[in-house]
């Protein structure tokens, strides 16, 4: 528990916060910046001495419960309440996503780009919408069903996904969608599943596991062996929706292989 971090956090938050009408909150005389001590703990049902000892580097550790309720006292955002988790050292809580449907911000911003391969996946590896140049490069990802849904699960368990990527990169893809999963297991609920079906199913899965990797992400290079242009090399550029349950890929291609991309986005 980081107390002086804790501390800080809890006082700058406190006096950010905007009282209610007539320059108070809940019958409290108004002669500081923000809401007093008094106020947050009411607003989160603790005691004022237990909160101030807080603010004063002392006291017992908050539990997720209670911060909770201080989440909710000074109008945390999602960020935010996950700062305040990892200063008491407990786990943030999951942020959850429909896994149904596209993130919407993310989906608006694939439709709006020009020239370039976009889709919005999962951090499972499910793809949940594509623009037409990412279905001309890549085929129709969202075809499949089932575990096969994830490319993960796709590049593990069924040979022939392998065949359109370079033998010289399977390696490092292997390594790079290991960690990925491993950190996709702090945000996903389904995450503890895939990786109990990928261990079962593939050796080098569980080898790569046992190592512990782990990396959300966010600029990559990959190639691709493409039935009509060849070998195709692409950077990819990662966002992450705010749950990061779900994430927005952007390809462009690498140096002189542009000219394989524009060929196909004229097919």
């Amino acid at each position: 528990m980081d107390r002086e971090g804790l501390a800080h956090f809890l006082r700058s938050r406190r006096e950010q916060l905007t009282p209610g009408p007539n320059g108070s909150a809940h019958g409290f005389s108004r002669r500081t910046r923000g809401l007093r001590r008094e106020e947050v703990a009411e607003l989160a049902h603790i005691s004022t001495d237990y909160y101030t000892r807080l603010e004063q580097r002392r006291g017992a550790r908050p539990s997720p419960e209670v911060a909770l309720s201080l989440t909710r006292a000074l109008a945390l955002t999602d960020d935010e309440r996950d700062h305040l988790f990892t200063l008491l050292d407990h786990n943030p809580p999951v942020r959850t996503a429909s896994d149904d449907d596209a993130d919407p911000t993310l989906r608006r911003v694939m439709e709006s780009v020009q020239g370039i391969a976009a889709l919005v996946g999962t951090s499972l590896g499910v793809t949940m919408a594509q623009n037409q140049l990412a279905e001309a490069l890549l085929g129709d990802y969202q075809q499949f069903t089932g575990w096969e849904r994830s490319a993960y699960y796709r590049w593990f368990v069924l040979p022939e996904e392998r065949r359109r990527y370079p033998t010289d990169t399977h390696a490092e893809t292997s390594r790079s969608f290991v960690a990925s999963i491993r950190a996709a297991t702090d945000v996903h609920p389904q995450a503890g599943e895939l990786v109990d079906v990928l261990r079962a199913r593939s050796p080098e899965f569980a080898a790569l596991w046992a190592e512990h990797d782990v990396r959300a992400c966010r600029h990559e290079e990959m190639s691709l062996l493409h039935p009509a242009v060849g070998r195709i090399d692409l950077t990819v550029e990662v966002i992450f929706a705010d749950s990061r349950e779900q994430k927005l890929f952007l390809m462009t291609a690498r140096g002189a292989h542009d000219a394989k991309l524009q060929v196909l986005s004229q097919r």
